[in-house]
């Protein structure tokens, strides 16, 4: 990792899709697909990637140590070329070390895990983004209990990160009902989504709202409509948080997509 000072990282938030999925052309994530290689067009190459990942979640935050990670192959009931997918980008030990430095600055604990490896929620959209697999990637967890106070913490904690080209990707779906991907849509359903995207949309977008304002919201929001028919279960929802957190304003783009029938959306902030 280049270690050069250089102001405030690149922050993404993605929807990175059902599974493997998006790696096996499967039709319904080609404007995910198309999405990713327009975010990563739309940025400074990194000199390296953070990746907050909705499919990791320990008692404190973690944070993957040692050049070499396996993948975490964590799906199953996929096609067995699903558990070949390569994706051999190095770890960054410096990069791990310095996030362990932001967080104890701000009164956060922080492990380390070198067995674990890269899940999905990593390799499938930097696959799509950078193919080469030739920036040095770490990957943080969520925060078991899910708290999304403690999330926007964890992001504002991570502003302190200083170092030149880094890229922060937050890791999740907006949408992540499991049951109403295999249940057809009615207008009902397809309005609540709706609604709950144009909230999200609203939350992080509108340079009308105070980042105090955007905070609330954020930490409120089961109060979004339909929030809990969009996320009976927020693990997908919080790696935005974090990216809020870490912005402390309002996104520079956003993205409304259809991944696998659903409406979704994608949030961008270059480094201020």
């Amino acid at each position: 990792m280049n270690d050069t000072r250089h102001g405030s990282p690149a922050v993404i938030y993605v929807s990175h899709g059902a599974g493997p999925l998006p790696l096996l052309d499967d039709p319904g994530h080609a404007e995910m697909i198309d999405n990713l290689k327009v975010l990563a067009s739309r940025i400074v190459r990194p000199s390296a990637i953070l990746v907050v990942s909705a499919h990791w979640e320990e008692a404190a935050p973690t944070v993957t140590v040692g050049a070499d990670q396996p993948l975490y192959y964590d799906y199953y009931g996929f096609p067995p070329e699903s558990y070949e997918i390569a994706y051999p980008a190095p770890g960054d030990d410096a990069l791990s070390g310095a996030v362990r430095e932001a967080l104890a600055a701000r009164g956060l604990p922080c492990g380390t895990e070198g067995e674990r490896g890269f899940d999905h929620g990593l390799f499938v959209p930097l696959k799509i983004m950078y193919p080469e697999a030739d920036i040095p990637c770490v990957q943080l967890s969520l925060i078991k209990g899910l708290a999304p106070a403690a999330h926007l913490a964890l992001g504002e904690a991570l502003a302190g990160l200083d170092i030149e080209n880094l890229l922060i990707l937050g890791s999740g779906f907006s949408f992540h009902n499991m049951r109403a991907f295999f249940t057809p849509d009615t207008a009902e359903t397809t309005k609540a989504n709706d609604e709950f995207q144009h909230w999200l949309v609203e939350t992080c977008a509108d340079p009308a709202l105070s980042q105090d304002e955007r905070s609330a919201r954020l930490v409120h929001w089961e109060d979004a409509p339909h929030a809990r028919y969009c996320h009976p279960r927020e693990e997908h929802l919080l790696p935005l948080h974090v990216c809020c957190g870490a912005t402390g304003r309002p996104c520079d783009e956003h993205f409304r997509l259809t991944i696998i029938g659903k409406a979704a959306s994608t949030y961008l902030w270059q480094p201020a």
